[in-house]
């Protein structure tokens, strides 16, 4: 890895208008090179926030948190020096993006490939995880352990992963199964994870997921049927 490695940050966002300008502001502009938010078909003004916040912004139509992330990695995929390290981190401002360098850590200390920032293990603010998040993380991660044999305790979308990994892995969900597809292909290619805490506030705006019953429904029947597609 060069002496000053190369880290891309991914932000898929779907109308985080009101957020996605916090999120920016809070990335060091002296740790990453690329930030690309990912306009997942948005009906607010979240790409022209992004955009004036110094983020490059590329545009998903297609909806989908797996969509919105392929496409920023189709952009990442075009330039001319690819990168060494790559960070997801959502864009409802409920992540810390000042802790981008301890998920990075254990990949720049050469102990990781992986890298999930677990909620569990951090400091969560009262109501910021709901309790279907907090049943549905405890439920995928113990059949990650039951089928796969790895030791999770969060699906976090707050993590990162040397580039050559991500391509190793071939990430091809296109929803709800983005991030346990990760955690999943790492393991049977024999990837190091690891896990690192991070603290979780009160998101800004209405969870697309756990904020509705057929968002909560939806990604706990995709989560479920991901960890039994690869077994």
């Amino acid at each position: 890895m060069a002496s000053k490695p190369i880290i891309d940050v991914i932000i898929p966002a779907y109308n985080e208008a009101d957020a996605i300008g916090l999120v920016l502001d809070e990335i060091s502009e002296d740790l990453v090179r690329n930030i690309v938010v990912s306009n997942n078909n948005s009906t607010d003004n979240t790409g022209e926030v992004a955009k004036e916040h110094g983020a490059v912004v590329v545009f998903q139509p297609e909806p989908g948190y797996g969509n919105a992330c392929l496409k920023a990695m189709d952009f990442i995929a075009k330039q001319e020096q690819k990168p060494d390290i790559i960070v997801f981190l959502d864009g409802d401002h409920s992540d810390y993006p000042e802790q981008i360098s301890e998920i990075v850590a254990p990949i720049l200390d050469g102990k990781a490939d992986l890298v999930i920032g677990s909620r569990a293990l951090g400091k969560s603010e009262s109501g910021s995880l709901t309790p279907q998040q907090i049943f549905g993380n405890w439920l995928a991660t113990r059949m990650l352990k039951l089928f796969y044999g790895v030791r999770f305790t969060d699906l976090g979308p707050f993590r990162a992963i040397s580039y050559s990994s991500l391509l190793e892995i071939e990430m091809e969900d296109k929803n709800y199964g983005w991030t346990v597809e990760m955690q999943i292909k790492a393991a049977k290619k024999k990837l190091r994870s690891m896990e690192v805490p991070v603290d979780y506030r009160v998101r800004i705006g209405e969870s697309k997921v756990s904020g509705t019953i057929k968002g909560t429904i939806g990604a706990g029947y995709k989560i479920i049927l991901t960890l039994f597609k690869y077994l």
